[in-house]
């Protein structure tokens, strides 16, 4: 369903609001923080903040002059109606009380997890992923092409004759190639490596050697290219710099998925639903009436 604008994204923002910051505990703010007052208890920035975290990709879509107030404005419903929702006694229902239950377990869980995890992780620890996974990396190879993209083959051929009597590829790409994203640069497509392509682009790519060019065409969905392969090379392994943030996602996750068996092995669990039943095997279709 997409954000609606105006009043259907507020409501929006509303529901949200009442299902995600029931996981919030209150936080004390000083008068710089209050943003509102609703029946004298205050909104904070820390809490409008929350609220825009928990949002994500919804407020993405608002225009960012306008999603701070409305984030405040999904908060002062929230807690307009949440004070309804005291005075009727909601609080006392069973509903309410197995809801908290889950949404307490979950913020439980969520804290634990960024600070006793992610807020422990080391300089070392990261290293430590980046050496393992840098000794088993196998650095694909990797060609640095130039092309020229035409619409038919018979223009194509002309080209490769224009080259074979001395014609410059890097020119003819500039004045001829249909390709936007590289004619500027004479056709240069820079470094790429297998899987990267078309598979017939690629192929005659990698079957040319530093300094070839085609010797026909190459006909593929976009139209006819001709290729001239510049390098060759193995594609450097990427620093750690260059990857931290993926290296870091990854040790977040084995810290987490190890702590987590380890606690798994330590409780006591009992696990009191039967399992579902699996599922019938498909019967074979009937043979057709003869005729």
């Amino acid at each position: 369903m997409k954000f609606a604008p105006a009043a259907g994204a507020r409501g929006r923002l509303g529901l949200l609001a009442a299902a995600a910051l029931l996981t919030l505990s209150a936080l004390p703010a000083s008068a710089d923080d209050v943003v509102a007052r609703v029946n004298g208890k205050d909104i904070t920035a820390a809490e409008v903040q929350m609220a825009t975290d928990v949002f994500g990709e919804q407020l993405a879509q608002i225009p960012e002059a306008q999603r701070r107030s409305m984030v405040v404005d999904a908060l002062v419903d929230m807690h307009v109606m949440a004070d309804a929702a005291q005075a009727a006694g909601v609080a006392d229902s069973p509903k309410y009380k197995a809801r908290m239950a889950f949404l307490e377990a979950q913020a439980l869980r969520n804290t634990y997890v960024e600070d006793e995890l992610q807020a422990k992780i080391s300089e070392d620890d990261i290293k430590a992923r980046y050496e393992k996974d840098v000794a088993g990396y196998v650095a694909p190879e990797e060609v640095h092409a130039r092309h020229i993209l035409v619409k038919t083959e018979d223009e194509a051929n002309a080209i490769l004759k224009e080259l074979a009597a001395g014609g410059d590829f890097q020119a003819i790409a500039k004045e001829k190639s249909q390709d936007p994203g590289s004619k500027a640069n004479g056709g240069d497509l820079g470094f790429f490596a297998k899987g990267q392509m078309l598979p017939e682009f690629e192929a005659e790519a990698f079957a040319l050697k530093p300094g070839e060019t085609s010797v026909k065409p190459v006909k593929t969905q976009f139209g006819y290219h001709i290729l001239k392969v510049e390098e060759r090379r193995t594609q450097p392994v990427p620093t750690l710099d260059q990857v931290r943030e993926q290296v870091i996602q990854m040790v977040e996750r084995d810290k987490y998925q190890e702590t987590l068996a380890k606690m798994r092995g330590e409780a006591k669990i009992e696990i009191l639903t039967p399992p579902a039943a699996p599922a019938a095997p498909a019967q074979p279709a009937a043979p057709a009436p003869a005729n």
